[in-house]
């Protein structure tokens, strides 16, 4: 395209966009290659990959990173178009989506890929240059122009779409599943959200009953362990919804799949058996208790410590950003056992039971004091740190009854932790999306709506493409979790674009909303909040870019 005399916006015909799209495919991912092949010996001058190095260069690495997500990001809305058009479910708002998606992506490899307001990822940082092919000049010359965008939006604005702005390309049980948490959200939520926020008030312990009584902390806990045994992409689902209505109900979840996964690949029987019944029925809350001050990321350098006294522990030492402590029964804890380490060998992992805290004494247990750390957003859960004198652990609750194993355990769990918060990510940028296109509709500026604007439409246009391209990339991640492969490069792919994509929708639709928009009362001021963290936790973008690029170059 154009053909005809027709534009790739007036018709955006599935078998045209097939070929294009399929033909610029392998141009991104020999770009890909080319620069792994430069920066190879370059970082690993010796053979084995030097952190001096990747150090000293670490603009270019991470630029490889990112442009190895825009071309991951590429085939997985791609390979969506191709199993949508398969359920007979690829209409007009799909095609447009994945024009657009196509169009914009590639001009940003050909031009320079946003790693932060900043900071432009270009492939003269890699050494390279391209020269697009005729098929991918066509998209980058008409595929996210303005007639599309309008076209997408005024497609979202008739309601000639579902839920997620375009078929999401789930089977029929992970879209009942997708159907019954929206519902949820909808009426126990979404009316509520923006209340506790303002008053920064904990997420109503009714609210956390109703979802232990749907399964939510037993979703991925096998029904052995009193689990449902679903999938990680039910996970992703249920995470996704729960997070559009509220981060922090979102975000519940995230504990107790941190803590069973721990369990599960680290755990001996016994407290298998003990715990995963108790966590999948939401009789007991968990929390984990890693981070510490002045350490941040770097998990290897923890202080705090756990002594052997007769066959139990007691540790001392500090902690930083634990949320959800104070209500919580247990802690996954890492603490350094071998004293004579000094990195992450000598760490252990402890299933470190609690007392439950209230309003009044929110840390009642004996060796263990706290304070709330006062945030901007992310509120439903909150944030404390913990001080520990002299804390009792019992001897059975070391995971896995071994020393030296808490690194190596708390490492299996980073694939479903970043494929969860990848899912909250694509929550939070729909919440935003449906919240900027809402008051684009109503609000009147100059005798018409805001949406009837360009600008305005094109931001919303690029909510949906971009939510879309970051749902997909989850899904996959999902996949080959579930299929037993290994996926952290794909989990940090989906973790790094999501909270890029989160916090660009917040923004925008902040802005759709002007001076409205920094007023307290408006939701999108909570959203934004909201959306700024996830680019932080569970790897910040930087050390989720230096993963990435990590496993490029091995």
């Amino acid at each position: 395209m154009p053909h005809d005399g027709q534009t790739m916006t007036e018709t955006p015909l599935l078998s045209d966009l097939s070929r294009l799209t399929s033909a610029a495919l392998p141009e991104v991912e020999a770009l890909v290659g080319q620069a792994r092949e430069r920066l190879r010996p370059r970082m690993a001058p010796g053979g084995r990959l030097s952190a001096r190095a990747m150090e000293e260069e670490q603009f270019a690495i991470h630029a490889l990173a990112w442009f190895a997500t825009y071309a991951e990001a590429l085939r997985q809305l791609g390979a969506w178009a191709g199993r949508v058009e398969a359920g007979g479910r690829l209409g007009e708002m799909e095609a447009l989506i994945l024009q657009i998606g196509f169009g914009e992506y590639l001009a940003q490899i050909a031009g320079g890929i946003p790693m932060s307001q900043g900071e432009i990822a270009r492939l003269a940082d890699l050494g390279l240059d391209w020269t697009p092919g005729p098929e991918a000049a066509a998209l980058i010359q008409g595929g996210n122009s303005q007639a599309a965008r309008s076209q997408l939006v005024a497609l979202m604005r008739d309601g000639h779409a579902g839920s997620t702005f375009g078929a999401a390309g789930l089977d029929d049980e992970l879209e009942m599943i997708r159907d019954q948490f929206r519902r949820f959200a909808e009426e126990e939520v979404i009316p509520h959200a923006h209340g506790w926020h303002l008053r920064d008030a904990l997420i109503p312990m009714e609210i956390i009953e109703k979802l232990a009584g749907m399964g939510v902390f037993g979703l991925t806990i096998p029904e052995a362990y009193g689990g449902f045994g679903l999938s990680k992409a039910a996970m992703v689902v249920v995470s996704e919804e729960l997070s559009r209505g509220y981060i922090g109900v979102g975000s519940l979840g995230t504990r107790s799949e941190i803590a069973a996964e721990l369990i599960l690949c680290g755990g001996t029987e016994a407290q298998k058996a003990h715990w995963l019944p108790k966590l999948a029925s939401g009789e007991i809350l968990p929390t984990a208790v890693f981070t510490e001050p002045n350490t941040g990321s770097d998990l290897g350098a923890l202080r705090t410590r756990a002594v052997k006294t007769g066959a139990d522990w007691e540790v001392t030492g500090n902690k930083t950003w634990i949320t959800h402590a104070a209500r919580t029964h247990l802690m996954t804890l890492l603490a350094r056992t071998d004293p004579a380490t000094t990195d992450y060998r000598g760490l252990s992992m402890f299933l470190a039971e609690k007392t439950p805290g209230t309003d009044d004494a929110p840390f009642p247990t004996p060796g263990m004091t706290g304070g709330e750390i006062e945030v901007l957003g992310y509120r439903g859960m909150k944030e404390y740190e913990l001080a520990f004198d002299g804390f009792h652990v019992s001897g059975g609750n070391l995971l896995g009854g071994v020393e030296g194993q808490g690194f190596k355990q708390l490492m299996q769990t980073f694939e479903s932790a970043r494929i969860q918060t990848a899912a909250r990510a694509v929550g939070v940028a729909q919440s935003a999306l449906e919240t900027g296109l809402g008051y684009a509709l109503d609000r009147k500026q100059f005798g018409k709506a805001l949406i009837d604007f360009p600008r305005v439409s094109g931001k919303l246009a690029m909510m949906a493409v971009e939510i879309m391209i970051a749902r997909q990339l989850t899904y996959h991640s999902a996949w080959a979790k579930d299929h037993g492969q290994r996926c952290d490069l794909e989990a940090g792919m989906a973790k790094l674009l999501g909270a890029r994509v989160a916090w660009a929708a917040a923004d925008n639709a902040l802005q759709i909303h002007g001076g409205n928009g920094f007023a307290l009362e408006y939701r999108i001021s909570r959203i934004l909040c909201d959306a700024r963290i996830l680019n932080i936790f569970e790897g910040a973008a930087e050390i989720q870019a230096q993963v990435i690029a990590r496993r490029l170059l091995e």
